[in-house]
């Protein structure tokens, strides 16, 4: 069903490290993202593939990984992604990437789930240091960074009471996901008339 791989696909930090994850998997995960809507259908996504020990080194040291848990730095060795899909937009075919890389990556991290893994999407990422890590060339821009493995936290969707967005970790090291109600997201017609 739809609604378990969306309700499966968390954004995950924590993963089994030592589980591979092959670059069949990946490449698998890429083809599904390739026959996807792109807009005016220039297909200006490009990939970057990683699951080595090194390579994913390069990528680690780039990405900021949980904006609101300030006294986490990341995951440990050992709890770290087994992969990573760097997303590149292609300057060469269009200057602005419109709603692409969200589609793309919403159906690789589908994907994943589907096939028992699990990612998150990284939007804050020293860019410069990993182009350079990566001797990307100036032609792609470094868009997002998503990270991949087989998912060792357990993250609980809460309704939000209040106004606290941020997520959260227990004493057990649950991951809490605040979501707001339904109710709060379709604006009804009486909402929409008021001044």
């Amino acid at each position: 069903m739809l609604r378990d791989l969306i309700t499966k696909n968390r954004s995950y930090r924590r993963f089994y490290q030592n589980n591979p994850v092959g670059l069949d998997t990946l490449r698998e995960l890429v083809a599904l993202a390739r026959i996807t809507p792109s807009a005016a259908n220039r297909q200006p996504l490009k990939y970057i593939l990683s699951n080595t020990r090194e390579k994913n080194s390069k990528i680690f040291k780039t990405l900021a990984w949980a904006g609101y848990l300030s006294d986490w730095n990341g995951p440990d060795e050992g709890e770290r992604p087994s992969a990573y899909i760097v997303v590149l937009g292609d300057t060469a075919i269009i200057k602005d990437f419109n709603a692409d890389p969200g589609i793309s990556m919403q159906t690789i991290l589908l994907g994943a789930v589907e096939k028992g893994l699990g990612g998150c999407i990284f939007g804050a990422v020293k860019r410069s240091l990993l182009a350079e890590n990566l001797s990307i060339p100036e032609r792609y821009q470094v868009l997002y960074v998503i990270a991949l493995g087989k998912p060792k936290e357990r993250i609980i969707l809460d309704d939000l009471t209040g106004d606290d967005i941020k997520y959260w970790r227990d004493d057990d090291l649950n991951h809490h996901v605040p979501k707001r109600p339904l109710d709060e997201l379709i604006l009804h017609e009486s909402l929409l008339t008021k001044k």
